[in-house]
């Protein structure tokens, strides 16, 4: 369960009222449970206790440095798929011997920071990637611990966008030709074949994807493991959380009294599911867990600006959209959308659209949501992941600032944009 809930007629989060935080900072606003991290990172690492593992928190996921922080004192190693996200885990505190490079398109900058630096491992794509790593080593007189990334050929049921274990995604190395990848690494100077990795997808709802997956690559791992000695087994990260859910004070969620084969997937039926495959390997097991670390632990606050009614529809314009949560344009993404004062029940059909310049730039289209006014915030829920890590300035709209709470407290863990920052970095040259 995630920590947003209306006490006194009021939405919080943790102890925090976010009406209070719009009246102190504004919106659009980020807010982040600092419980939620904890809570989710505690359970997924404890439903895994029974095997040696580590948690890699996957940094794309959401990378704001109190964010960082946090999970890095709860011991989580990272997951990281650019040079700037390794710099920003090691200004918050986390230690690059527990990050894991990943990403089909990694620059010599960045394979040279990542080596100086000491990563645990360099999560390999392609062959010709290890080939340019084993270069860039021998100039840097280094060892480059390496992890080929293997494509099982596993359909993870789940947006084309965010599959990434089937042959025809860019990711890895078709698992017919793994074995020879190897092979011929094994003979490039300056390399250590350390791990095996793999991901099949984002936001999975059923554990079948990950046996399935785990079951194909599991003996390849412990082949691996005999010929050259490799020292981890990756199964990468994905699990799914709920994006539609029921708020109420006191009440638990939609999903509750539902059959067992319909609730969200949890740690517990995760690991159950998947360690019979893993405990025997001899292997440490890492997870790079990230939508299920951080995407119930955000929501995004936003005000109604208008509302304008049409012929067939009516319109909530609001001062947020495409440019500071593009799930629902990009991915076809659900929010559930409440408003900061708990709702009486009276219900209307809307479109909630934002100030953009795109037909795409929507949150919902003909939903059914609790009335709300010009003036009034609502928040778009479940927004912790994926959100403001991939907002931008489009149309010069500054960034929204965001806020960590942590039981009573509220921090500003990023301000808010101005019109200075925007253009701080261009110069007028004619």
């Amino acid at each position: 369960m995630h920590s947003f809930h209306y006490s006194k007629g009021s939405l919080h989060c943790e102890n925090v009222s976010l009406s209070q935080l719009t009246a102190e900072h504004g919106t659009p606003l980020y807010v982040y449970s600092a419980e939620t991290f904890r809570d989710r990172f505690t359970k997924l690492d404890t439903a895994f206790e029974g095997i040696d593992h580590e948690l890699a928190y996957a940094v794309k996921a959401n990378s704001n440095l109190s964010v960082l922080r946090l999970l890095a004192g709860l011991g989580s190693g990272f997951d990281i798929v650019s040079g700037g996200e390794l710099y920003r885990v090691i200004k918050a505190g986390g230690d690059p011997a527990k990050c894991t490079f990943a990403g089909v398109g990694k620059t010599r900058a960045e394979i040279e920071y990542a080596l100086k630096e000491g990563i645990y491992s360099i999560n390999v794509e392609s062959e010709e990637e290890a080939a340019f790593i084993s270069e860039v080593a021998v100039e840097m007189d280094l060892t480059a611990p390496i992890a080929f990334r293997v494509n099982p050929n596993v359909d993870a049921k789940t947006h084309k966008y965010i599959s990434t274990g089937k042959s025809e995604n860019k990711f890895g190395i078709d698992f017919e030709f793994i074995r020879a990848a190897y092979e011929r690494a094994s003979s490039l100077p300056n390399l250590q074949l350390k791990g095996l990795q793999m991901h099949i997808g984002s936001q999975l709802t059923s554990v079948e994807p990950f046996v399935e997956a785990v079951k194909k690559a599991a003996p390849l791992a412990a082949e691996l493991k005999s010929k050259y000695g490799i020292e981890f087994f990756s199964i990468g990260g994905g699990i799914g959380i709920v994006y539609e859910e029921a708020l109420a004070s006191g009440k638990e969620a939609w999903w509750t009294e539902q059959d067992e084969a319909t609730r969200p997937l949890t740690p517990e039926r995760y690991a159950s599911a998947i360690i019979p495959s893993l405990q025997d390997l001899g292997l440490k097991i890492l997870l790079e867990p990230g939508r299920f670390i951080a995407g119930n632990a955000g929501v995004l606050l936003t005000e109604c600006l208008y509302e304008k009614k049409g012929s067939s529809k009516t319109f909530k314009i609001v001062d947020s959209g495409m440019h500071h949560l593009i799930r629902p344009a990009l991915y076809e993404g659900h929010h559930e959308i409440v408003p900061l004062i708990e709702p009486t029940g009276e219900m209307e059909s809307v479109d909630v659209v934002g100030p953009i310049c795109e037909s795409g730039d929507f949150f919902c289209q003909n939903r059914e949501l609790p009335r709300f006014s010009p003036g009034e915030a609502v928040a778009l829920m479940s927004a912790g992941a994926y959100g403001m890590v991939m907002a931008t300035t489009y149309n010069s709209h500054p960034l929204p600032a965001e806020i960590l709470v942590d039981g009573a407290e509220a921090k500003l863990v990023r301000k808010r944009q101005t019109f200075d920052d925007l253009i701080e970095a261009e110069e007028v040259s004619i």
